[in-house]
C-alpha cells in the first residue's frame, strides 16, 4: 500500500504541473482529492490492514494527502497571480474617468414637514418641549379627564406593556401635564412633537405609529378667540396667506369647548374633488380650550388660569401638501418614494 501511495502522489503532482487554468484545476482536485478518488479509496482500506501495518501506512497516507493539498493551494495562488498580471498587462484602465458619485442623504419627508411645522411655531413664540413615548395610564388617560372605564378611552386603541399601568402613548397630550407641573403656575406657550402609537389596522389612511404636534398655551386671560387667531395665523404661514379656514364643533375629553379646523382644499380650490371628498375642505387638526380638570391636574387654578390646546399630525399634513394617497409610503423605505423629496 505504501508503494501505491507513492505512485499516486507522483502521478498527481505530474498532472498538476500540466494544469493551466481554473477549470482544469478544479477537475484535478475532484479526480485526485475527491472522496471517490483512488486516494480516498486507499484511506478507506486502512481499516482492513493488519494492526502492525496500519501505523506506517496511515502516516504515509497523511503525508501524501497533505503534500497534494499543499500543491493544490500553491497552484491556485499561482494561477490567480498569473490572471491578475495578464489583466494588468492587456486590459486598459482610464484613470482619468471620474469616480462613482456617492448618493446624498436626504431628510425624510415626514421630518421635512415636522421641521417646517416646528419652525413656524418657533417664529410665533412657542417653545419646543419633548416628552416621553412610554407613559403611565394616569398621564395618558386619567389626568386628561378620562378616569378608568370612561367611554372616551375607546377612541384610542392602546398598546399596553407587560407592566401594569404602563403603555405607549396614544397621543402627545400627556406632555401637557408634564410641562404644566414643571412650569409651576407660570404662563406657558409650547409645542410638543413626538411619535404616537395606536393598535389599529394598517390601511392607506391609518398607521400604528405617526408623528403628532401638540400645542399648549396657558395664561390668565386666554380665550377661544386667541385660539382661533393663533391657528389661523399658523395655517396662513403653512399653506399660504390666501388660504381659507373654518372651525367645526367637535368633542375631546380634555378640552371644552372643542373644535376641528379645516382648510380650503388647495387641490381644487374649494370646488370639491376626490382629495377633499367633494366637500371643498381638508381637516388638519383638533383643538379646544383646556378642560378645567386638566388644568387642575397640571397644578393650575382653573378659576385664575385658562388655556387652549391643539393637536395635528405631521404625516397627514404632508399627505395633503404633496397629494400623497397612502400613509404607508412614509415607513416602507422605498427609495423611489423617498427620493422625490
Amino acid at each position: 500500500m505504501i508503494e501505491r501511495l507513492g505512485a499516486l502522489m507522483k502521478q498527481g503532482l505530474a498532472q498538476l504541473s500540466q494544469v493551466a487554468d481554473d477549470v482544469t484545476l478544479q477537475d484535478w482536485r475532484v479526480k485526485v482529492l475527491g472522496r471517490s478518488a483512488p486516494l480516498g479509496k486507499i484511506l478507506e482500506e486502512l481499516r482492513d490492514l493488519p494492526k502492525d501495518q496500519r501505523p506506517a501506512a496511515g502516516r504515509r497516507a497523511n503525508e501524501v494527502k497533505t503534500t497534494l493539498e499543499a500543491a493544490y493551494e500553491a497552484k491556485a495562488e499561482s494561477l490567480k497571480a498569473a490572471a491578475l498580471a495578464q489583466s494588468l498587462e492587456q486590459e486598459q484602465l482610464d484613470v482619468t474617468l471620474p469616480g462613482r458619485p456617492m448618493p446624498r442623504g436626504r431628510v425624510h419627508p415626514a421630518h421635512q414637514t415636522l421641521r417646517r411645522i416646528l419652525r413656524i411655531w418657533a417664529e410665533m413664540g412657542f417653545q419646543v418641549y419633548r416628552s416621553r413615548d412610554v407613559e403611565t395610564d394616569e398621564y395618558n388617560f386619567e389626568f386628561m379627564n378620562m378616569p378608568p372605564h370612561h367611554p372616551a378611552r375607546d377612541m384610542w386603541d392602546t398598546f399596553y406593556t407587560t407592566t401594569p399601568g404602563v403603555l405607549l402613548r396614544t397621543h402627545t397630550s400627556p406632555g401637557q401635564i408634564h410641562v404644566m407641573r414643571e412650569r409651576a403656575s407660570e404662563p406657558i406657550r409650547v409645542v410638543l412633537p413626538g411619535m404616537c402609537y395606536r393598535y389599529e389596522q394598517i390601511t392607506a389612511r391609518s398607521e400604528i405609529q405617526f408623528h403628532q404636534v401638540e400645542g399648549l398655551a396657558v395664561g390668565r386671560h386666554i380665550t377661544f378667540a386667541d385660539l382661533k387667531g393663533t391657528l389661523t395665523a399658523f395655517t396662513r404661514r403653512m399653506f399660504g396667506s390666501a388660504v381659507q379656514t373654518r372651525f367645526r364643533a367637535s368633542y375631546f375629553p380634555f378640552t371644552e369647548p372643542s373644535a376641528e379646523m379645516d382648510v380650503e382644499c388647495f387641490v381644487c380650490g374649494g370646488e370639491g374633488c376626490a382629495v377633499c371628498k367633494r366637500t371643498g375642505w381638508l381637516e388638519i387638526l383638533g383643538a379646544g380650550m383646556v378642560h378645567p380638570v386638566v388644568l387642575s391636574y397640571g397644578g393650575y387654578d382653573p378659576e385664575v388660569f385658562s388655556g387652549f390646546a391643539f393637536g395635528m399630525g405631521s404625516e397627514r399634513i404632508a399627505m395633503l401638501r404633496h397629494r400623497i394617497e397612502d400613509i404607508r409610503y412614509f415607513w416602507a423605505n422605498d427609495l423611489r418614494f423617498l427620493e422625490q423629496f
